[in-house]
């Protein structure tokens, strides 16, 4: 048998893109980024980047999150995880369409953050400005009401990859204490109502929602 040789396979890269969700003003806001580099320059995206050759996923996750926003997250699966202020991260999807990014074949592993209303994001790395935006805004469910917002297609593939962060989220909450990642250490049953209220775009009534959430 011939031995190995890695140059008899055609390179591909790693990256990590965040969907970052936060409830601000009764809505459901996700991170968004403006590209200040090629490709996509100019276009609005989710904070990623290329995984570095010492760093396993999960850190590299939370890395880009901090270069590219100023926020903190904490991964409880990483090997190492890094503290932050609390926020809730975990693996999404792989995504690795062969024509996903220009530049060259590149897989990415995407991450889901969720944390009580997070602070205005502080752009760094390739992004020259980063912001809040309503998931309806982003995902063309709903006009924006600042011209200055995200508007059209995201970046690559990141419209696909909000999409499915936002459904995990949903579902998740569904049956799992998940919803309580979007809320202070102590919070009412009424904030908690006006989260999934948020999450999931619907009004519920107050007497079931408390009745549901004292009996469990």
């Amino acid at each position: 048998m011939p031995p190995y040789d890695p140059s008899a396979f055609p390179p591909f890269a790693v990256t990590v893109d965040l969907v970052v969700l936060t409830v601000r003003r009764h809505a459901l806001c996700t991170l968004v980024v403006r590209r200040g580099e090629p490709p996509f320059q100019g276009s609005w995206a989710l904070p990623g980047g290329f995984v570095r050759a010492d760093e396993d996923l999960g850190a590299a996750a939370a890395r880009e999150l901090l270069e590219e926003t100023g926020l903190t997250a904490y991964d409880p699966a990483a090997a190492e995880p890094v503290p932050g202020n609390g926020a809730h991260l975990e693996q999404l999807a792989t995504y690795g369409a062969p024509d996903r990014d220009p530049r060259m074949r590149v897989v990415s592993v995407a991450h889901l953050a969720l944390a009580p209303d997070l602070p205005a994001p502080r752009a760094g790395g390739d992004a020259n400005s980063a912001r809040w935006a309503p998931v309806e805004e982003v995902l063309g469910q709903r006009k924006a009401d600042d011209e200055d917002g995200p508007s059209g297609e995201l970046a690559f593939d990141h419209a696909r990859i909000l999409a499915d962060g936002v459904e995990r989220a949903r579902s998740k909450i569904e049956y799992s204490s998940l919803a309580t990642a979007f809320c202070p250490p102590e919070f009412t049953v009424g904030e908690l109502r006006r989260v999934y209220e948020a999450v999931w775009g619907v009004s519920l009534d107050p007497r079931n929602f408390h009745r549901k959430v004292t009996g469990t």
